[in-house]
């Protein structure tokens, strides 16, 4: 048991080496994933935020969580073109004629969106600061709001591990992400849900976007999360499960 284990773990590294050599051989797709999210928060903080009433001093401080999004859910979609290409090449049938663990293959393209993306939060939150981001969050708020960027990032990558697997061109491989990108707008992310009309407002109070900027946005501020944490991992934790079974139900149709 022990050596299956070892096996899996060793067979992950270095699928995963391999998927991260080619992020950072094309640089270009994170720094693409990080201009629009960067040049969104310069729009909307230098050119829109001064006729916006959040009740917040500072709109970058209200505005960061929301970008932080955005620039996730269109990281996601590189993990779903990389698979597509894989599986267009046959690359995936060529790794399972190997003596390897199979999910392996999968799990490299899943681990290296998230540290992709990790590396893209990491840049946007440096901008953010420039802006004059400030954020009075301990080691611990800090940790939870990694944790929630963490899950929401494995939840989007198996939606994307499903797109990718799924779709026929590659174009359907990575457009499934815009309507992830788009929904942040109908969210609290940018404007409080109070301006929004009736209609407006009852959604965006009730998908994920708000209930993960809410959480984050009260963590980095040490103020009290509320349920707004819960309903954020409850949100977090079924659509990653959900996409998790869809997504190797694909997969092990592609690995018979």
């Amino acid at each position: 048991m022990e050596a299956s284990k070892n096996y899996f773990f060793s067979d992950l590294r270095v699928m995963l080496g391999r998927s991260m050599r080619h992020v950072f051989r094309s640089m270009d797709t994170i720094i693409t994933v990080c201009i629009t999210p960067i040049a969104m928060m310069l729009l909307f903080v230098y050119v829109l935020g001064g006729a916006i009433q959040t009740g917040m001093d500072n709109y970058v401080n209200y505005l960061l969580p929301g970008i932080l999004l955005i620039a996730i859910a269109s990281g996601i979609s590189y993990t779903a073109y990389r698979l597509f290409l894989d599986k267009q090449r046959g690359i995936i049938e060529r790794f399972h004629s190997m003596p390897i663990a199979r999910s392996t293959v999968l799990w490299g393209h899943v681990l290296t969106s998230v540290v992709s993306n990790a590396i893209s939060v990491v840049v946007i939150i440096l901008v953010a600061l420039i802006m004059g981001f400030r954020s009075s969050a301990g080691i611990l708020s800090w940790l939870a709001v990694a944790g929630i960027l963490a899950l929401f990032t494995l939840a989007l990558t198996w939606i994307a591990a499903l797109a990718g697997l799924s779709a026929k061109t590659v174009e359907g491989a990575s457009a499934f992400s815009y309507p992830l990108i788009f929904l942040p707008f109908i969210s609290s992310a940018f404007v409080p849900t109070e301006s929004m009309p009736m209609a407006v407002r009852v959604f965006a109070e009730n998908q994920p976007v708000t209930s993960i900027v809410s959480a984050i946005r009260a963590l980095l501020a040490e103020q009290p999360v509320g349920d707004d944490i819960w309903i954020a991992l409850a949100w977090c934790l079924g659509i990653l499960i959900i996409a998790y079974l869809f997504a190797m139900r694909a997969y092990k149709r592609k690995a018979v």
